[in-house]
């Protein structure tokens, strides 16, 4: 058995996995752990149903208190449920508000069928009950302004139908003959229960290992444990 108490960015959990071995790491922040999930999955091909996760939220109910407790550890945990990169203000200052990234919280990348351009896919991740269609229409401003693809609207409270219709009424992204929805609305409990944002496959964060590692050097001056795998 293989114990990394402050496994950071996973390379003892990865060196034990890749060797055959048992292993147990821990951590305190939400975004190592997300780190972790994601190398796993590059590397080994393993699945949050492969090992044993605790500490991270399983229902709504459990996200809304992440979210109530620390705003940012919300964003680092459902960024990286769905493999995507924390940006701006969320990964690197504890203190940053919106405005500061620009209305990106996290990014995703693929690669267009000939190869010649990496697209992007902007995350929005909303923590509170107020969602509205305005919120909607920032997102896809910021589409246009990034020159991205597709928009990823995370909500932890239902969203309102303004919210659905906005996001239906802002055209879809054509990739290898399929048309996917430009802004797409996903909530927290969807996504718990395994549905991923609908983006060409294929779209891998080839800098998320190296943006993370730089974002933990901060994230590693708190105390507690917040994870364990």
């Amino acid at each position: 058995m293989v114990l990394d108490p402050f496994c950071g960015c996973g390379t003892t959990v990865c060196a034990a996995e890749k060797l055959d071995r048992n292993w147990v790491g821990i951590d305190i922040t939400h975004l190592s752990v997300a780190l972790i999930k994601a190398r796993l999955r590059r590397d080994f091909g393993l699945e949050p149903s492969d090992y044993q996760e605790e500490g991270t939220p399983t229902t709504t109910a459990g996200a809304q208190y992440l979210f109530e407790q620390d705003a940012f550890q919300f964003q680092f945990w459902i960024l990286g449920e769905i493999g995507a990169q924390p940006f701006g203000a969320s990964a690197g200052n504890k203190k940053g508000k919106k405005g500061a990234d620009g209305g990106i919280d996290g990014l995703m990348y693929f690669l267009r069928p000939d190869g010649g351009k990496v697209e992007k896919v902007i995350v929005s991740v909303k923590g509170g009950k107020n969602l509205s269609a305005p919120m909607v229409r920032d997102l896809a401003g910021v589409l246009t302004k990034e020159q991205a693809a597709i928009g990823i609207f995370v909500c932890l409270a239902p969203p309102t139908k303004g919210v659905l219709k906005e996001a239906s009424q802002q055209g879809g992204y054509e990739y290898g003959g399929k048309m996917y929805q430009r802004v797409q609305v996903l909530t927290v409990d969807e996504i718990l229960a395994g549905k991923m944002p609908d983006i060409p496959k294929g779209a891998v964060n080839v800098s998320y290992e190296q943006k993370a590692q730089k974002s933990l050097a901060t994230e590693s001056k708190k105390k507690g444990m917040s994870s364990l795998f």
